[in-house]
C-alpha cells in the first residue's frame, strides 16, 4: 500500500441482514466494530451481494481495504454464451460503480468455484473456466486495468491443479474443526488464509430472542438446527452437524459439555475466542513468511449459531475481546512449542521505533517468569525470550507491556487439553 508491504488483518463480510432493506442502517454499526478491531481489510465473500455505496464510502474514510469477490460461490456455473454475456454486463456495471473507491484493493472471480470442480466429481481443470479466466479478467482489464485480479479464492492455478492443497499459497482453512491446535491448523502450508473460522454460541439473552421457551435447553432439538444454517433439518441433513460440532469443540477444550445453557454458552465462547486468537497469532508471529489472515466472520445477518463473533442483536461474544488484543498493531505473543520451549515474540506492524517494557506471569501462581525492556524494531517480529514448555503441565501466562500506544495485554494457554473450566475462568480473570 503506497509502496509499503502490509500484513492483512481482517474479516469476511456476509449480508448485513437477511432482509436487505435493513442493510443500510446496520452497515455503519458493523463497520465501526471492524475499525475498533483494527481490521485493515474486509473480504466481500462471493456468496454475498454487492453492497450499498455507504459501505465503500465508510471503508474509504476508515482506511479499510476491500477484497471484492464477484457474486459467485461454491458451484460450477454455466459456460454458454448467454451466461457469459449476462455475467459480463453484471461485472462491468459493478466495476464502473466501485472503481473510484480507494479502499478497493482486489477483484476476485468467485468463492471456492475452482475447488467445486473436485467436490462434485468432475475431472475438469478449473483453469478451463471461461468465466473466471476470460469474461471477468477482460471486464477488469477494460474498466479497471490498474487493480489486481484473482481468478478464484482459493485459486487453483495450473501448477497446483491435481497436486492438492499444499500447493495453494492462499487457502480457506476449515478442516474438520476439531481442536484448534491440531495438526491440521498447526502444520498448514499456505501463506495467506482468506477464510478461517470456529463456532461460538450466542449469549443466553440473545438465544431467548429467537428460540422458543420449550426449546432453549437442551441444545439437541430442531429449533437449534434451524438456526444453525439448516433451513430444512428433516430433509436436508448436510448441515445438521453444526450444533453437535459446537458442543464437541467445548468437550475437546474442557473435557465435558456443561449441563446448562449459561455455562454452555460461556464455554463455547471461550473455545471460539481461544481458537481465533490462536489462528491470528499463529500467522502474525510468522510475518516474515506469511502475509495475512481474513477470519470468518464478524457479524451474523440473522439470529443463529455460527462462527460470527457478534450475534444478530449486536451482542459481542468473548472472541471480540480476544481478537481486539490479537490485532493490535503492537502485539506480544508466544510461538508454539519447539524443542521444549515456547518463544515470546514482539510483533510490530508500524514504522515507529521505541523501547518496550514487558512482564510475563504465571496466572495461577502469580510468579513473574519473564521481564525486560527491548529497543523495538520497526515493522518486524522480534524474539524476546523463551520459557520451558512441558505438554503435561497446564499453565496460563499473562503478558503485559507498555509501548508507544500505552498498555497492552495478552495471554497464552500452555499444555494439553482438557483444561478445567473453573481453573480457566479464574486464571483469565487476572489479566
Amino acid at each position: 500500500m503506497n509502496g509499503e508491504k502490509i500484513f492483512a488483518k481482517g474479516t469476511n463480510w456476509v449480508p448485513a441482514d437477511a432482509f436487505h432493506s435493513r442493510d443500510k442502517e446496520r452497515i455503519p454499526l458493523i463497520l465501526e466494530m471492524a475499525s475498533d478491531l483494527n481490521c485493515n481489510i474486509i473480504r466481500c465473500w462471493g456468496g454475498n451481494l454487492y453492497e450499498d455505496d455507504i459501505f465503500y464510502d465508510i471503508c474509504d474514510r476508515e482506511g479499510i481495504l476491500i477484497w471484492q469477490d464477484f457474486a459467485m460461490a461454491c458451484a460450477i456455473y454455466p459456460q454458454d454464451m448467454d451466461f457469459q454475456s449476462r455475467l459480463s454486463k453484471e461485472a462491468s456495471s459493478t466495476i464502473k460503480r466501485l472503481r473510484q473507491h480507494p479502499c478497493l484493493a482486489l477483484w476476485a472471480g468467485d468463492n471456492e468455484c475452482d475447488q467445486a470442480y473436485s467436490w462434485f466429481g468432475f475431472d475438469t481443470n478449473p483453469n478451463t473456466n471461461v468465466l473466471t479466466r476470460g469474461v471477468l479478467p477482460e471486464a477488469v482489464r477494460q474498466h479497471d486495468p490498474f487493480r489486481s485480479y484473482l481468478p478464484s479464492s482459493p485459486y487453483v492455478d495450473p501448477t497446483s491443479y491435481g497436486k492438492g492443497d499444499d500447493y495453494l499459497p492462499e487457502n480457506h482453512l476449515w478442516g474438520i474443526r476439531d481442536y484448534f491446535k491440531s495438526d491440521y491448523y498447526a502444520k498448514f502450508t499456505c501463506l495467506f488464509a482468506s477464510e478461517m473460522g470456529y463456532h461460538g454460541c450466542p449469549s443466553p439473552e440473545s438465544i431467548e430472542k429467537f428460540i422458543s421457551t420449550d426449546n432453549i435447553w437442551p441444545y439437541d432439538n430442531e429449533e437449534w438446527l434451524l438456526h444453525s444454517t439448516s433451513p430444512l433439518p428433516e430433509i436436508d441433513k448436510r448441515y445438521n452437524f453444526r450444533v453437535e460440532l459446537m458442543a464437541n469443540q467445548i468437550k475437546v477444550l474442557f473435557g465435558t459439555i456443561p449441563d446448562n445453557l449459561k455455562d454452555f454458552s460461556h464455554a463455547s465462547q471461550i473455545s471460539q475466542g481461544e481458537a481465533k486468537k490462536f489462528f491470528i497469532e499463529l500467522f502474525r508471529s510468522d510475518e516474515n513468511t506469511r502475509t495475512g489472515i481474513i477470519w470468518w466472520n464478524l457479524m451474523d445477518g440473522w439470529p443463529q449459531f455460527s462462527d460470527a463473533i457478534v450475534d444478530y442483536y449486536f451482542n459481542k461474544k468473548l472472541a471480540y475481546k480476544y481478537i481486539k488484543r490479537s490485532q493490535r498493531d503492537i502485539l506480544l505473543t508466544f510461538r508454539e512449542p519447539k524443542n521444549g520451549f515456547i518463544e515470546l515474540v514482539a510483533v510490530n506492524d508500524i514504522e515507529k521505533v521505541s523501547p518496550l517494557d514487558f512482564t510475563v506471569k504465571d496466572a495461577h501462581s502469580g510468579v513473574t517468569v519473564l521481564s525486560g525492556q527491548i529497543p523495538f524494531i520497526k515493522d518486524s517480529v522480534t524474539s524476546l525470550d523463551t520459557v520451558e514448555y512441558i505438554s503435561s503441565e497446564q499453565k496460563m501466562y499473562l503478558i503485559n507491556w507498555t509501548d508507544c500506544f500505552g498498555n497492552g495485554s495478552n495471554h497464552y494457554l500452555a499444555g494439553t487439553p482438557p483444561f478445567d473450566f473453573d481453573w480457566y475462568k479464574n486464571c483469565i480473570s487476572k489479566l
